[in-house]
């Protein structure tokens, strides 16, 4: 099986966080051989960010104690992705400027 994870940086993202998983979960259900996983990097956010990610299910989640910028993010979730047991990688954005299916 295949394991593709997803690498999101977030910063105050508590509100757009069901619509991006419930995005994302669809564009994976008709691949059986594919697994995903979302790893949240919660870079310092200040409102419920990581509580609400832990509520909706998600089991891979950083977060650092102060906003480091997009890039200590990237690289933090890259490194959690590797030890999560990642085949593919993806970078994306909580805030679905990029479109899920694309």
């Amino acid at each position: 099986m295949t394991v593709v994870a997803i690498v999101v940086p977030v910063f105050n993202e508590e509100a757009v966080l069901p619509e991006l998983l419930r995005r994302l979960a669809g564009l994976f259900q008709s691949n059986p051989g594919v697994a995903w996983r979302a790893v949240l990097v919660d870079d310092g956010s200040r409102d419920r960010t990581s509580e609400v990610a832990r509520s909706l299910g998600v089991h891979h989640i950083v977060r650092h104690r102060r906003n480091r910028g997009l890039a200590a993010a990237f690289l933090t979730g890259l490194d959690t992705a590797l030890k999560a047991g990642a085949d593919v990688i993806v970078n994306t954005d909580a805030d679905n400027q990029y479109q899920a299916k694309y």
